[in-house]
């Protein structure tokens, strides 16, 4: 395996020295700069310092005391060195800090006390991430589907969204977040496992056992699958994250279909979206949830990028588009036809719209995914906190 070139970052000196030599017994890592203090720009002397050697890894350590320079320092980083992978380390039971640093560019969040098994560990997913398909390129995305209200379509769209990004793009996980999974029926795929095999076994997640537990599907979309009984043990943040952190290192795309689910573990799922697109009907009751999810998933979050879909969309008068997007403070993002009998026939049969014909729909659901795929390209030109939308 290749020598991987390490700086690290650490204010506390006994934590730079550990880190330091834990790396350096790794056999794989060798530390080549500690730096004290976080940049807090391009201009810093650490930057430079590490641009000049280029860096495989830059571990940073994130104190309880000092996460908000950390997690700045993580950004300055990811964007002055993007071919660096950035290791962030710290205290597990800080969810928010986690959550934080990936989305800020981190690629892998290491427990402290750190190891040098798990540092080897991190090491080799690097490696064999960087000798995939991918590459290094910078970490997948996120879109995530959440029903407004039960039954208003949240499953089929993902579904079909996310055949439609594979067809189109390619490297697509399609993961089953609903209470009761149906993904599954509508791909006509038996899984194995599912996600709460990834939640029982989250702290020794790597890109290998992900692997074992993603379900082969309809065009070379790889399933997550959902629950087929109610699953009642408590989600930490953190293995909902590692998960996520595994599969964005692994895919292009990850498709979310959260359904009905409404928890902590959904916020942090939509905490790590570039996307979260709210599924409504035109009616006043799916309308008004449409409000009060919106305000429950973005409660506390700096990042919030929600758009809504339309399903079974019909022109109806009394409902103008501005007074919706007024009324429910949401973007309108997509209209799916209302084609109900054709989209009952499919999950019966298993054949999802997009592999059936080229109908309304069916374009509808490309044309979701390709805005949703360019969209990436826009997010890069935009400040942090603004929304892709227009509204959050």
């Amino acid at each position: 395996m290749a020598e991987v070139i390490v700086a690290v970052v650490a204010p506390e000196a006994d934590q730079r020295a550990i880190l330091q030599m834990q790396v350096d017994s790794t056999a794989m890592g060798r530390t080549v700069h500690t730096f004290s203090s976080f940049p807090a720009g391009a201009s810093d002397l650490s930057v430079r310092r590490m641009q000049e050697v280029n860096v495989d890894v830059i571990l940073i350590d994130i104190p309880q005391h000092e996460t908000a320079s950390a997690i700045r320092a993580v950004e300055v980083l990811h964007a002055e060195i993007p071919k660096a992978a950035l290791f962030a380390v710290g205290d597990a039971s800080q969810p928010q800090a986690i959550i934080a640093a990936m989305r800020a560019g981190a690629r892998e969040f290491l427990e402290r006390p750190t190891t040098t098994a798990s540092l080897l560990e991190a090491f080799v997913r690097l490696s064999a991430v960087r000798r995939s398909p991918k590459g290094a390129e910078a970490n997948g995305k996120v879109f995530t589907f959440v029903n407004a209200k039960g039954g208003s379509g949240a499953t089929t769209i993902a579904v079909n969204t996310a055949l439609s990004l594979q067809a189109q793009q390619g490297g697509v996980a399609l993961v089953d977040l609903a209470p009761l999974g149906h993904a599954a029926l509508h791909l006509s795929a038996k899984p194995a496992f599912t996600i709460a095999d990834a939640i029982r076994n989250s702290k020794r997640l790597d890109d290998d056992l992900m692997e074992g537990y993603m379900t082969r599907c309809q065009e070379g979309l790889h399933l997550l699958a959902g629950v087929s009984e109610a699953f009642t043990e408590p989600v930490a943040t953190e293995a909902m994250a590692r998960i996520f952190e595994v599969l964005v290192a692994r895919y292009r795309y990850v498709v979310v279909d959260a359904s009905t689910r409404l928890d902590p573990a959904l916020r942090t799922v939509c905490d790590l979206s570039q996307t979260v697109l709210l599924v409504g009907l035109l009616d006043v009751p799916s309308l008004w949830n449409v409000a009060k999810v919106r305000e429950y998933l973005i409660e506390g979050c700096a990042y919030a990028n929600v758009g809504l879909v339309l399903n079974r969309f019909r022109k109806l008068p009394g409902f103008s588009e501005s007074e919706i997007e007024s009324a429910t403070q949401t973007k309108i993002v997509s209209r799916i036809p209302n084609q109900y009998a054709a989209v009952s026939s499919a999950i019966d049969r298993g054949i999802p719209l997009v592999g059936q014909n080229h109908s309304e729909v069916a374009r509808t659901f490309a044309q979701l995914a390709r805005m949703l795929a360019e969209a990436q390209v826009t997010e890069k030109r935009k400040s942090k906190g603004a929304s892709l939308f227009g509204l959050g």
